[in-house]
């Protein structure tokens, strides 16, 4: 079950393209075992990839042939260290890492390259339930060789653990700042500036990092059965601004929140739990059980477009829907859209006048078009 667009627009803001195909059977046939993917994360032409199996896979935009577009490939496949699931994959473009979840550890890699640091630079985190980067540190774009220099701003992170939250920053060096107590502990966590929403057993609750204080919010369920166990979801709206889901038993509401605890905006409403939601402004979207993914707009708090859920026949779209993720720097996708419509077409070039007279200068310059430099 799922709600019809309240308000479609005329054109959709998304569609659906397989990116990566025969990943997991690949894997499977050469771990002699079934292999999933279990998260991932892209920037530029990069897609990183977190296995089941403890592999990190990283993929690049590769040309292929003049006719053919481009497309993902395979450039090179580690294991973290324990060889455990990974968890989780955050990408910090702006200070040139990537921090992956596994066993329970954070460690720490080099992007696009995928190297791990070195131990002796930096140790991995131990003993974490979940983390959560400040995500408006996350959205500074990343530095290019030829960029002007500018100073690099440390990275700021909560790391929750069994009964406190840990708060780190992260340049070159990893520096320790300080613990919060958090005797009800966490399971997911959302971070921007000085606010943490976290989720614990039962609540939402609001931390004011730089306050050391706690505000408990709405249930994650509000089922009258309390053996129903549903999944806390929590996406970062603005720099003071988070959306958090609540189950009612019938319905799954959405509700928009400040770091203050103030509510603000309208509410969303989804027919059954969501398994994972994401944010894309002005857009909120959102996973469903059946695999249908409603995209609503933050604006109006209506729903724009509604993609069914996967075929059954095989396609390159078939397959179960897992998670939503995303991207905050963007990522390029390879197409062939239109791409008929390039041609080669001729141009028609500027003669030099054979009178030097300002007269003519003053025409040719007028006949020159003004061309926008990059």
């Amino acid at each position: 079950m799922t709600y019809a667009p309240q308000n479609p627009v005329d054109v959709p803001p998304y569609q659906l393209q397989p990116l990566l195909s025969g990943v997991v059977d690949s894997l499977s046939r050469a771990a002699g075992h079934p292999v999933h993917i279990r998260c991932a994360q892209a920037i530029g032409s990069e897609i990183y990839v977190g296995c089941s199996n403890g592999e990190l896979l990283r993929f690049a935009l590769q040309a292929n042939d003049a006719q053919s577009p481009e497309s993902y490939t395979l450039l090179s496949r580690q294991s973290v260290p324990n060889e455990k699931p990974v968890d989780e994959i955050v990408l910090a473009p702006s200070i040139s890492r990537a921090l992956v979840l596994s066993d329970h550890q954070i460690h720490f890699y080099t992007i696009p390259s995928l190297d791990m640091v070195p131990l002796n630079h930096i140790k991995p985190i131990r003993n974490v339930v979940t983390f959560a980067v400040d995500e408006q540190h996350l959205r500074r774009p990343p530095q290019f060789m030829d960029d002007i220099p500018v100073p690099v701003e440390p990275i700021e992170f909560c790391v929750i653990k069994r009964s406190n939250i840990a708060l780190y920053s992260l340049r070159e060096r990893l520096f320790f700042q300080k613990e919060i107590p958090l005797p009800s502990g966490g399971t997911f966590a959302r971070r921007t500036g000085k606010y943490l929403c976290v989720a614990d057993r039962e609540f939402y609750n609001m931390v004011d990092l730089a306050a050391a204080s706690l505000l408990q919010l709405l249930p994650i369920s509000q089922a009258p059965d309390p053996t129903v166990v549903v999944k806390p979801l929590i996406a970062v709206i603005s720099e003071k601004e988070f959306l958090i889901l609540s189950w009612t038993g019938a319905t799954t509401i959405g509700v928009f929140i400040t770091g203050d605890g103030d509510p603000v905006r309208g509410t969303l409403e989804w027919p059954s739990h969501p398994d994972a939601v994401s944010l894309d402004y002005p857009y909120v979207t959102t996973l469903l059980p059946n695999g249908t993914i409603e995209i609503h707009s933050i604006e109006t708090q209506t729903i724009v477009q509604v993609v069914p859920g996967p075929p059954d026949a095989p396609s390159p779209l078939a397959g179960d829907r897992k998670a939503l993720i995303s991207c905050l720097n963007g990522f390029f996708i390879p197409s062939t859209q239109r791409s008929e419509k390039l041609r080669m077409v001729p141009q028609r070039l500027l003669r030099k006048s054979a009178r030097g007279d300002s007269k003519s200068r003053e025409q040719e310059l007028e006949a020159v078009p003004d061309i926008p430099s990059l």
